[in-house]
């Protein structure tokens, strides 16, 4: 079986380097390298075949010129603003994308996250189920005769003309942030190098330092990855940072989040509600503060056992795709 060599670059830890490599075509002589620089870039390429990248880093002219014998150029994920297709076009080198199915369905569950929050949903749902005392006996409705806000529920909420800020700006922020513009959101995103004016005029967002970022927004959206630096990072002077009222929604790498610092934050009233999908200790562990705090009636936060992607089969089968036609 004649083998076609393959420069696979990614960001991504050694966990999803062997799940990616797992689902390689076999006819893939696959050479891959974590965040490489562009000199590395550059001097792998040559005798390369196709170059697949995952969000490594600007895809420039010159690492166009140095990929001559490139008869692809994959990139996993739909962000292709680093991409030089002008150069790529000239080169006769196709460009592709392939959007992750994965990123697209924890977009989705932040978007959830964020309505359920708005909506109060856990205590929604709580009070619909128990058997509470409304003050009036039911009644069959007809068009006239109903009883709206039964319960005297308060502080009800929507995402409507909302100001979203997303911490950590991949794949996953990408897809989010395409799917606020039906709401009419005011997306507001931080990253370490600021995307460039065309792709953000595209996706409707605005790059915001992240002291701008905290104080203006109603939704902070963390979707940081696990670093050293970001470690725990998200504490109670992160927290005081963001304007009060605001909502959280976790969706980042687990350990990112002080929880104990989050706890005290709800309770003194810093914030609205909040809802993790990551956690610093998986599986949760019973000691967890945000548990307890899960439960007490009327507490607005949203705990989900880091489902966010999928139950895992999709995220499987997408790996044993075929990317190169």
């Amino acid at each position: 079986m004649a083998k076609h060599p393959t420069l696979f670059i990614t960001h991504r830890g050694l966990r999803h380097q062997q799940a990616a490599l797992a689902g390689a075509p076999p006819e893939l002589e696959m050479t891959l390298r974590r965040t490489p620089s562009k000199d590395e870039i550059i001097a792998l390429l040559p005798g390369q075949e196709f170059l697949i990248s995952e969000r490594t880093g600007d895809i420039d002219a010159d690492i166009v010129k140095a990929g001559k014998g490139l008869r692809l150029i994959q990139r996993l994920g739909s962000q292709t603003y680093d991409i030089d297709l002008a150069a790529a076009r000239a080169a006769g080198i196709p460009v592709c994308c392939q959007p992750v199915q994965g990123c697209i369905m924890v977009a989705e569950h932040m978007v959830m996250q964020m309505l359920a929050l708005a909506k109060r949903v856990r205590e929604m749902m709580d009070v619909t189920q128990s058997a509470g005392d409304w003050g009036q006996p039911p009644r069959r409705c007809d068009e006239d005769t109903f009883a709206y806000n039964w319960s005297q529920r308060q502080g009800i909420r929507g995402l409507w003309e909302a100001t979203v800020g997303i911490l950590g700006m991949g794949e996953i922020g990408l897809e989010l942030a395409r799917r606020l513009r039906g709401w009419e959101c005011t997306v507001l995103y931080n990253k370490r190098r600021p995307m460039p004016a065309f792709a953000e005029q595209e996706l409707g967002l605005r790059f915001a330092p992240v002291d701008e970022l905290l104080a203006q927004s109603d939704y902070v959206c963390m979707l940081l990855p696990f670093l050293p630096e970001t470690e725990q990072s998200l504490s109670a002077e992160f927290f005081a940072r963001m304007k009060r009222g605001a909502c959280l929604v976790s969706c980042g790498g687990s350990g990112v989040v002080d929880e104990s610092a989050l706890v005290a934050a709800f309770r003194s009233g810093q914030l609205y509600g909040a809802a993790l999908d990551t956690f610093t200790w998986e599986p949760i562990r019973p000691d967890n503060p945000l548990l307890s705090l899960a439960q007490q009636s009327q507490a607005n936060i949203i705990l989900t056992p880091h489902t966010a992607a999928g139950s895992g089969a999709a995220r499987d089968d997408e790996r044993t795709d075929d990317y190169i036609n």
